[in-house]
């Protein structure tokens, strides 16, 4: 399998987590190929018309996009624990949870965008305030979850550490452990997994 990646990219890195948690990772290339809405990258327009990282051609030479499908499509390669719930609320459950983290990851890179690719005098001040509100109301909802995550390893929990990285990398003057114990403690922990710890952005 081949993997158009960015170093940087949150979404990336969720695939390469979970690449690493269920062995994959060496079944995988990795093929360098930085993009961004103003600077498109030709090599992985070819591969998906959306033009974004992460996307996997897979052995049989299919191309498959986003990380939520890559994701899923490599969960039904192993044989090991699932992080994908077959059925039932446990699946609702880590699919809702993935949203969430993924909906909070939209909003920071559109703000990022925002704030450091639009020319200032075209920033406006009211959507960039939108997108903040989207990310507090995400990290308010997480809190409120975080105690219930217990040992939980699956796309929603990992899909969550891969958002609260990315908050660190790109918003680290956000500081959102401050007003999120129950969060942080979660994360303190989760954090030290292998595959996060090896997948650090920077």
């Amino acid at each position: 399998m081949k993997l158009y990646f960015s170093p940087t990219s949150p979404y990336v890195r969720k695939v390469t987590v979970l690449a690493l948690e269920t062995g994959l990772d060496g079944k995988i290339e990795r093929l360098p190929a930085t993009t961004s809405p103003v600077e498109p990258n030709a090599t992985i327009q070819r591969a998906n018309p959306l033009i974004k990282v992460p996307t996997l051609e897979t052995d049989s030479g299919e191309t498959l996009f986003d990380s939520r499908v890559i994701c899923e499509y490599l969960d039904s390669l192993h044989q090991g624990p699932k992080f994908f719930p077959a059925s039932g609320a446990a699946r609702w459950t880590a699919l809702r949870l993935q949203a969430l983290a993924d909906g909070l990851l939209d909003a920071a890179l559109l703000l990022r965008y925002e704030g450091f690719v639009r020319p200032e005098e075209k920033r406006w001040p009211a959507w960039q305030e939108g997108q903040l509100r989207k990310i507090r109301g995400v990290l308010a909802e997480i809190e409120k979850q975080a105690p219930g995550f217990g040992e939980r390893v699956d796309i929603g929990t990992v899909a969550v550490a891969c958002a609260l990285g990315y908050l660190d990398f790109r918003y680290a003057d956000m500081n959102w452990r401050k007003d999120h114990p129950q969060t942080a403690a979660w994360a303190a922990k989760f954090f030290e997994r292998p595959a996060l710890k090896a997948t650090i952005p920077g």
